[in-house]
């Protein structure tokens, strides 16, 4: 598993998979792609782009294609992004998840991310009132 998507499937996936807020385009993700910064871990069918800064890692997003929920993928996919981030130096990593999203919540638990912080109204949802993004964090070992 590690033959990231390419920038345009990466914002297919992500456009299909985050339904409740603005997707990324494609041109978001090469740009990001493009920064020494940051690199990509998944497949075809799901994904996770990371950033590291000194010693911290960052995960940006991860997204997994409606019809490969719920197989494993991501999991594999968080596994993944960790070791590149550990081989690259990082020693504490980082992301935000959208207190309404208890799939994810859990998948990062699980991961070994512990709640650190709040960002409140974070993600704006469509029709609805904006919901808090609960900051996760992990050392790694």
């Amino acid at each position: 598993m590690d033959k990231a998507p390419c920038p345009q499937q990466m914002a297919q996936i992500h456009a299909s998979a985050f339904t409740q807020s603005r997707p990324w385009s494609a041109a978001e993700f090469s740009a990001l792609l493009n920064s020494p910064l940051c690199f990509a871990s998944g497949d075809a069918h799901c994904f996770a782009l990371v950033r590291i800064i000194a010693d911290e890692a960052e995960l940006l997003t991860i997204a997994t294609a409606p019809g490969f929920q719920r197989q494993g993928r991501a999991r594999a996919v968080m596994h993944n992004w960790q070791c590149q981030a550990r081989a690259r130096g990082a020693t504490t990593c980082f992301l935000e998840v959208a207190a309404d999203n208890t799939a994810a919540q859990h998948l990062y638990r699980a991961e070994g991310f512990a709640p650190c912080g709040r960002r409140k109204a974070y993600y704006p949802r469509p029709d609805a009132v904006a919901t808090d993004a609960i900051v996760m964090q992990k050392e790694f070992p």
